[in-house]
């Protein structure tokens, strides 16, 4: 994918159990920049940015269910565009494959991935991507 920003591009935002509060917090520090792209997120993780941010989202299935691997399709489609994942490294999924799926899948096409808070606040700061949170 090349870095030429789309109109309104999509971003994906996921986070396994331990790190949801993380997720919500840094959604509610940048709601106003995340309100710039389509969200799309797995279904837990959606419905607590949408009753807790406020953040309008399409929702996949939850990640155990296939929410991953739907996430991965789109970004394989070039539909989306930035991915965060705030993943738990000391805790083991059962959903594991479709995790290490879809981090391939962003390499493959050369999707920017975070996977922590602090890289997620290098997307908020890239000009790039609409620039940083007013």
């Amino acid at each position: 994918m090349s870095l030429t920003r789309p109109d309104r591009p999509t971003l994906a935002l996921v986070a396994h159990d331990g790190k949801k509060a993380d997720l919500v917090s840094f959604a509610h520090q940048h709601a106003a920049y995340l309100r710039r792209f389509r969200i799309i997120a797995t279904g837990t993780t959606g419905g607590l940015l949408q009753d807790k941010v406020g953040l309008t989202v399409e929702r996949k299935l939850s990640g155990p269910h296939g929410g991953d691997a739907q996430i991965a399709a789109e970004v394989a489609e070039g539909t989306c565009h930035l991915v965060v994942f705030l993943r738990d490294p000391l805790g083991k999924h059962p959903h594991d494959p479709d995790i290490l799926m879809l981090m391939r899948v962003c390499d493959v096409h050369n999707v920017p991935l975070a996977t922590n808070v602090a890289a997620a606040e290098l997307f908020v700061s890239d000009g790039r991507w609409g620039g940083p949170a007013a």
